[in-house]
């Protein structure tokens, strides 16, 4: 297990922040998994337990015939179409797939990302089977049009589809030309008891930073480098960031100046998680503020306005090493100030002058990992206790005396037969 993490208080936050600092805007090394454009978009046979891809035929050669093995791309909006020749009309009404509308939404569901599944297609409308009457097969489809909508954070929201249907007359050599639309479309959907979630439980790398009411954000600027007041940029999780624009309008000076940083929601509580409810306040955390004096030191005309607002998130990661979990352990809003010096307070001061303002976040990991695995235990031999020891020893000893008396005996006759000859 990642050792638990250590509780943030306001007093300590600067500590914590220049000890597991480090330099900003790094490369990520890691990306999560999810469609990127023009990605096949995969589909789930559950009949079969098969993955395969949404498929968007195409024309192919000079006659332009029909090619389905073409798969649909993610975030492609295009329509191609393509025509179809019938050696035996009646047979392929009833047996060819691509004349049937069931075939593009029946038994088959869409993965809004690599590993999550969606519900089953949803038809618009859908005409019956094909058949054939007075050698006319009805019910043929001539065009498809897939809706698909889409979230830039959690994929494909939702697939829909619209047909349009023909009759084909005629038996050998009938033809009959189809066409084929992806439209995708940005989901605009909201919950109101509901927060979206960036992971579950832990954040998930580049989703949305969660406060009380959306994600929070910071300044944008417009193409003319000034600020805009509607737009702004997403903080996503774990993603340094810098951005910068121009406030021309004096009447922000100070309060304004800040209310300009925050937007109009204004963060107070942040997610310590990514699927933070807003019903539990033990997965909230208060975000610190430390505003600048307003007052300008030696300086007579001048104004102490923030200029520059520095998000510092201080997260860890917990649980086990096989699946840790990314959360917060605390938020400041640290907002560095300078004097502005003005020499006229009016109308054509305010319609000139230009404050330039930048936002700066950053994210610090404290995760504290446990030591490193020691190698496996060292087995150690040990004889156990010999209660027959001493029985040994003194058996051993007996043997040992009779060979040396037996030798003695040898020799003194050896000795003997010499003596008498």
């Amino acid at each position: 297990y990642i050792q638990q993490p250590q509780h943030i208080k306001e007093s300590d936050f600067l500590k914590f922040s220049e000890k597991y600092g480090r330099h900003s805007f790094l490369t990520l090394s890691q990306a999560q998994p999810s469609f990127s454009a023009g990605d096949p978009i995969l589909t789930y046979f559950d009949s079969s337990s098969a993955l395969s891809t949404l498929r968007q035929p195409v024309r192919m050669g000079a006659s332009g015939l029909c090619v389905d093995g073409n798969p649909a791309g993610f975030l492609d909006s295009k329509s191609t179409s393509c025509t179809r020749i019938f050696a035996n009309l009646s047979k392929s009404c009833i047996t060819d797939p691509a004349l049937d509308a069931a075939s593009y939404y029946r038994d088959f569901t869409v993965l809004k990302v690599n590993v999550i599944f969606l519900p089953f297609i949803t038809p618009v409308a859908p005409p019956g089977a094909p058949y054939m009457k007075d050698n006319t097969c009805n019910n043929v489809v001539s065009e498809v049009v897939y809706e698909i909508e889409f979230n830039s954070t959690l994929g494909i929201q939702s697939v829909s589809v619209q047909f349009k249907v023909t009759s084909v007359t005629g038996n050998s050599g009938s033809s009959l030309q189809q066409h084929f639309t992806l439209h995708f479309w940005v989901s605009t959907r909201t919950l109101s008891h509901t927060l979206p979630r960036s992971g579950n439980p832990g954040y998930i790398v580049g989703a949305p930073l969660l406060i009380a009411n959306s994600g929070m954000t910071v300044l944008q600027s417009q193409g003319d480098g000034s600020c805009s007041q509607f737009l702004r940029h997403k903080v996503q999780f774990g993603r340094n960031m810098r951005t910068g624009c121009k406030l021309s309008d004096c009447s922000y000076i100070q309060q304004k100046l800040y209310k300009a940083f925050q937007g109009m929601n204004r963060a107070e509580d942040l997610a310590i998680i990514g699927s933070a409810r807003s019903t539990r306040v033990e997965e909230w955390t208060t975000i610190l503020i430390q505003n600048c004096s307003v007052q300008a030191v030696n300086c007579t005309s001048c104004c102490m306005v923030p200029v520059t607002l520095e998000i510092q998130i201080l997260w860890t990661k917990e649980g086990l090493l096989s699946n840790p979990q990314a959360q917060l352990l605390g938020a400041r809003y640290f907002y560095q100030c300078q004097p502005l010096k003005v020499d006229k307070w009016d109308s054509q001061f305010l319609s000139m002058s230009m404050v330039p303002l930048t936002t700066v976040v950053t994210f610090t990991d404290m995760t504290e990992w446990p030591e490193p695995p020691r190698g496996q235990p060292k087995t150690y031999w040990k004889l156990p206790f010999d209660f027959f020891f001493p029985f040994k020893v003194a058996l051993t000893e007996e043997r040992s005396y009779r060979s040396d008396l037996a030798g003695y005996f040898l020799l003194i006759l050896i000795l003997s037969s010499i003596l008498c000859f």
